[in-house]
């Protein structure tokens, strides 16, 4: 893990998050979750951190979403500028310690075959494709992308 990552602060996501982290996901998504996706979330008391500099920018977040014995991965992004330098890998890290913290065996998530960096991100960090969502995300021009559902034991 890069030394640099401590200097982060990483702290639970609250509702007055919500403005940095609809800008992030907005930023790096062609199809963003909604404002009422994240607050939702938060008022539904799913697993959720974001990961800031030392003045306050937002680097990255996710959420996690508890399930019987399985987490499911909802939302995991870092701010574009900042992509390739090991971020998703330490997000990756945090949600899978808070998912075994919570009793789970497992981590799940869907990704779209055309996010091919994430994808690949995925499958270096361990995650196997377990089935297909056919149609499951909104597309260009009113059309449909299946995802890729994927698992992670921990």
């Amino acid at each position: 893990m890069n030394d640099s990552f401590d200097l982060l602060d990483y702290a639970p996501m609250r509702l007055q998050d919500v403005d940095d982290v609809l800008a992030l996901e907005q930023s790096v998504f062609p199809h963003p979750w909604s404002r009422a996706n994240f607050t939702d979330s938060l008022t539904s008391g799913y697993d959720a951190w974001v990961l800031r500099d030392a003045h306050g920018a937002l680097h990255g977040y996710y959420l996690l979403m508890p399930a019987v014995d399985e987490a499911h991965l909802l939302d995991v992004a870092v701010a574009a500028s900042l992509q390739g330098r090991g971020l998703g890998r330490y997000l990756l890290d945090k949600a899978a310690a808070r998912a075994r913290g919570l009793g789970m065996a497992s981590m799940l998530l869907e990704v779209r075959p055309s996010n091919m960096r994430a994808l690949a991100v995925y499958q270096r960090y361990g995650y196997a494709e377990i089935g297909r969502r056919r149609a499951y995300y909104p597309a260009h021009q009113g059309q449909r992308e299946d995802a890729i559902v994927m698992r992670y034991t921990l």
